[in-house]
């Protein structure tokens, strides 16, 4: 559940007046610097509620020094320049010029046949010279200014001497430039998945996420319709796989982008509330006293203190036990895999906390355990000590010998589970072939199962699609080949298991939308396409299908010749009904 406030240690998103991201942790009795905008204290804003629009200001105390506060813009201050609360008629317009429209767009020249010409700012020269104030001057300025900022933008439009020379949107462009570039504001958002998409595609690395923007994120979750499951016991592995129960497969590459966008749709991203956990963590803290005394159970686990039993009692595990449903299974390349950009949502995959939902909902594996998994050290039981042996063991070499059997213990259960198959899912988002990715992960799928595979190129896609053809599959139906024979120079995949391959697309572009000055704007980023493989798992039908029915003769006249001949009777009335026709 996302917080509806800022809690400390939290990791939140600033929105400048230029539009840009600033992605920062709020820890408490520290100084946040957003750059040029100034500079404010984490404190202030702390407890407070999310999409605030905040002011900077500096306030002067007795000292003579000034210090930085923060104020919240309300809402009427922010929208009214939007708000149209002056409805009436222009006044030039009820003079009798004409060169203004009622719709508030200025003309240049009205002709004699009535046609309205636009007025355009197409022959004024802009000139350095038309702005007044140096940039010493706007420094100067700046730094005397205590204010949010508005005074400066005031000042320097007033001392633009060519202002009444523009047109109403060429004001309303450059006051809106000087407004983005001195304002000293900046509003609170909450750090989501899409928010830090944009802001890693935008500001950061987007070569670290595979150049994977938000909408592309968007028509991934739809096409593998990723939901929350809620919790059900399911048989264990061995009785019967497991099919179903909200559980997908992943390959991830983008940092852990992926997996953490497909966490937030499955409620498993956020950890649980600070409050609940600190009323937990007193309650433990209260009980300690009681229930825990160090220096009697290191006196009652010596070997010669004959007046006592050993009784093994295991330490309880750091690590719950991984959940059965509603679940991520993160297949990776290298010995661990890169998730750091689940570090935002305090999930770390190294040493995670047993509150985290991911702790237990999160499943990671390599590939060789999945395919080899004998061939991998971690599988491998380890020695298992007698209950005589393990009292005479020091506390270092006990407790390390019972982490390397959770350790075991959870891998196994993974490798196993991953193995028997039944996902409801397979995302893809990786620089491998996705051929020889979906060559062994697309057996691991439940039928009615959706595949989708990311490529910011098209040209990977189009040769997968290519492999799961109609054609190709016509191909294989007619001359089967032996699944041990495959893959082959023509049949790289198995193209029955996949219906319906398709490429798609998505990418949403900002326009400026003006008469006759309607394009996209030309600021927008560049960067890949980006395109999704997708289709949907089947269970290919084994053994030749053969239609039965009642078949009847009769005879049909074809070039003057009676000949006998046999068809398919559908129905016993059908029957009889072809037969009247055949005796009329």
């Amino acid at each position: 559940m996302k917080p509806e406030i800022v809690r400390p240690n939290a990791y939140v998103a600033l929105r400048l007046p230029s539009d840009a991201l600033i992605v920062t942790q709020i820890l408490p009795n520290t100084t946040i610097s957003i750059g040029k905008y100034g500079n404010f204290q984490a404190n202030y804003i702390i407890g407070r509620p999310y999409y605030l629009t905040f002011k900077i200001l500096d306030k002067a105390n007795n000292e003579g020094t000034s210090r930085t506060g923060l104020q919240v813009v309300p809402a009427k201050e922010l929208y009214a320049d939007v708000k149209d609360e002056d409805a009436a008629t222009p006044l030039e317009v009820e003079n009798g010029n004409t060169s203004t429209s009622y719709d508030g767009v200025e003309y240049d020249v009205v002709g004699e046949d009535g046609e309205i010409v636009m007025r355009t700012n197409r022959k004024i020269i802009d000139d350095p010279n038309s702005q007044i104030m140096t940039m010493e001057e706007i420094e100067e300025m700046k730094a005397q200014n205590t204010g949010s900022g508005k005074d400066l933008v005031a000042k320097i439009l007033e001392s633009h001497s060519a202002l009444d020379q523009k047109t109403a949107f060429a004001l309303a462009k450059y006051t809106l430039r000087k407004t983005k570039k001195y304002l000293k504001r900046f509003t609170l958002l909450p750090l989501d998945v899409s928010t830090l998409a944009r802001w890693m595609f935008v500001e950061k690395e987007p070569m670290k996420i595979m150049e994977m923007r938000e909408e592309i994120l968007a028509l991934i979750g739809s096409w593998s319709n990723i939901h929350c499951t809620p919790s059900a016991p399911l048989p264990p592995l061995s009785e019967e796989p497991m099919k179903g129960g909200g559980r997908w497969l992943v390959i991830d590459e983008t940092a852990g982008l992926l997996v953490a966008y497909m966490a937030e749709k499955m409620g498993i991203l956020h950890p649980p509330d600070q409050d609940d956990r600190q009323m937990e963590k007193e309650t433990v803290l209260n009980r300690a006293p009681e229930a825990v005394n160090e220096k009697r159970i290191q006196e009652d686990l010596r070997p010669n203190n004959s007046n006592t039993t050993f009784q093994h009692n295991p330490r309880p595990r750091k690590s719950s036990t991984p959940a059965t449903t509603n679940t991520i299974t993160l297949v990776h390349a290298k010995e661990q895999p890169n998730l750091s950009l689940l570090k935002y949502f305090h999930f770390d995959p190294f040493n995670p906390s047993a509150s985290h939902p991911l702790e237990s909902h999160l499943k990671m594996l390599s590939w060789l355990q999945l395919l080899a998994p004998e061939d991998d050290s971690g599988y491998t039981e380890p020695e298992l000590a007698s209950e005589e042996v393990l009292p005479n063991w020091k506390s270092g070499k006990r407790s390390n010998y019972f982490r390397k059997r959770r350790r075991w213990e959870r891998i196994k259960f993974i490798v196993d589970e991953t193995r028997a198959g039944g996902f409801d899912g397979l995302i893809v988002a990786s620089v491998m072939n996705p051929v020889s990715i979906l060559r062994h992960t697309v057996p691991l799928l439940r039928g009615a199962a959706q595949v989708v595979v990311y490529s910011p190129t098209i040209e990977p896609l189009v040769e997968l699609a290519d492999y799961y053809s109609t054609g190709r599959r016509t191909a294989f139906v007619q001359n089967p080949l032996d699944t041990e024979a495959m893959p082959t120079e023509d049949f790289p995949l198995n193209p029955t298991l996949l219906l319906a391959p398709t490429i798609q697309t998505a990418r949403c572009r900002n326009w400026q939308v003006l008469p006759g000055r309607t394009h996209p704007l030309m600021t927008g980023r560049g960067g890949s396409e980006e395109y999704i493989f997708t289709a949907t798992r089947v269970l290919p039908a084994e053994g030749k299908v053969e239609a039965r029915g009642k078949f009847k003769r009769r005879k049909v006249e074809v070039d003057g010749t009676t000949r006998a001949s046999s068809s398919l009777a559908e129905t016993p009335a059908k029957a009889e009904r072809d037969l009247m026709e055949t005796d009329g």
